[in-house]
């Protein structure tokens, strides 16, 4: 054992430390990045707050750096040691510990699993919104360090507008408690919101009390086809002039997407030829289900007869619609179909994405005339997530990314909407950050962690 860790070990009562071999393998990488050999000295896995300041207060002392790990299902390797490190893992605070019916609000530690969360709620007659495809075993603390997205941002917004109060320990063992409840508190600095997207790097988020809505009673979604990106934007308008706040998903498919899962993906069928010039799937959710739906097939129905839509496809069931959700959910399914590519998840204001990608793709075809892309996302929220391909050997991954994060920025975008920094876009952060912007950044991380323990090189170089 590492003589750090054999002092750590002593410092810290009843922290259990497993060093080495005893550390599992699931804890050296995550969906995307994989642990630098050797990285990562000890695991732990503290069971309360208490003990997360006892270990940090330690680690801060020793110089030893500490990485924070959730669900470990994060796309850009903020979870993942670079250096020798302590890891330090939330899974066994797990649990959620009140839900408020009264303030629709609940008190969750940040080893829960989202699913968890959202289930609960459901229990108590309300709803969590937030949802990602891994639900199941990404956590809360995971959910809020990197500002989860998902496919209700449109309606629910981000994780940090679902939270409304955090409990986090800083680098040096202090434990900041801000758990309140109330929609109304303007007291000053908003300190949760420091810890909230940073990745671990200004503290360790250990609960959270977060924002509940009521529980949908009808969900209405279809799947439409029109002709080109204007096309889009005027169905956005439409849909969101007709629909308003029940509008709650507005994923677009662009043909490359489309035709490839539903050509590639075994058992998936197109729901819509598949020569249209682009795809909309729209969900919308409310508590008065017929009148609803009756409400949703005339804003469609308007669509169709202006010739704002070409064609589409209304779910008549909860079946039909996980259908249609399974041709954009079939986003997973490209790291075997589309394989081997460069994916991103960047962000570009609404109204020119079309134009955006139109350039994009200019840019790669010149460079590589034999590129490859599919893209799709979240318009409405300015998300596109894209995949490139050069060829079927191996990706020329740093000059992609550089080609690629160079458009975003002189598009003036962002290169992350919704996956973090981490270590994979660290390098390109410069295009969408001023150097002013990244120097504030530096120096809010070097007044909360003096001595740079908590996640080193992730977000900002080290």
């Amino acid at each position: 054992m590492d003589a750090r860790i054999e002092k750590l070990s002593g410092e810290i009562g009843g922290v259990r430390l497993l060093a080495g071999s005893d550390i599992p393998e699931r804890h050296l990488h995550d969906w995307m990045a994989e642990a630098v050999p050797g990285a990562a000295l000890a695991l732990a896995r503290p069971g309360s707050t208490e003990e997360v300041s006892a270990l940090l207060a330690a680690c801060h002392r020793l110089r030893i750096p500490v990485v924070p790990q959730g669900g470990l299902t994060g796309l850009a390797g903020g979870a993942v040691p670079q250096v020798p490190c302590v890891l330090l893992s939330l899974e066994r605070m797990n649990g959620v510990e009140e839900i408020d019916t009264a303030a629709s609000t609940a008190r969750v530690l940040a080893g829960t699993p989202l699913e968890t969360v959202q289930q609960a709620a459901r229990d108590a007659g309300l709803f969590f919104p937030l949802d990602l495809g891994a639900r199941g075993s990404c956590t809360i603390g995971g959910n809020l360090s990197t500002n989860a997205g998902g496919n209700r941002v449109l309606r629910f917004g981000m994780a940090r507008d679902l939270t409304l109060g955090l409990e986090a320990v800083l680098a040096d063992g202090t434990v900041i408690r801000s758990l309140n409840k109330m929609l109304k508190n303007n007291t000053g600095y908003d300190l949760k919101q420091l810890f909230i997207g940073s990745e671990g790097t200004l503290g360790v988020i250990t609960r959270a009390v977060l924002r509940l809505h009521p529980q949908p009673r009808g969900t209405d979604t279809a799947l439409c086809a029109v002709a080109d990106y204007s096309a889009v934007l005027a169905l956005l308008r439409h849909a969101r002039d007709g629909l308003g706040g029940a509008l709650s998903a507005f994923e677009m498919m662009w043909p490359d997407f489309y035709r490839r899962v539903t050509g590639e993906v075994p058992g998936l069928e197109a729901p819509l030829p598949r020569d249209h010039g682009a795809y909309v799937l729209i969900e919308t959710m409310g508590t008065d289900p017929e009148p609803d739906r009756e409400r949703f097939e005339q804003v469609l129905g308007a669509a169709l007869e202006d010739g704002t839509v070409a064609d589409a496809v209304v779910a008549r069931s909860g079946k039909e619609a996980a259908r249609l959700w399974q041709v954009r959910d079939a986003s997973g399914e490209l790291r075997r179909i589309f394989h081997p590519h460069t994916g991103f998840d960047v962000s570009v204001p609404t109204g020119q994405i079309g134009e955006f990608i139109e350039d994009c793709c200019a840019r790669l075809r010149r460079r590589w005339p034999d590129t490859e892309t599919v893209f799709f996302g979240h318009v409405c929220d300015a998300n596109i997530h894209i995949g490139v391909r050069i060829g079927g050997g191996e990706q020329p991954v740093a000059e992609i990314d550089e080609l690629v994060y160079r458009c975003v920025g002189d598009w003036r975008g962002s290169i992350s909407a919704e996956h973090g920094i981490g270590i994979l876009k660290r390098a390109h952060l410069h295009h969408s950050r001023s150097e002013s912007e990244r120097r504030l950044m530096a120096g809010l991380k070097l007044v909360l962690d003096p001595h740079g323990i908590l996640n080193p090189g992730k977000v900002l170089a080290s």
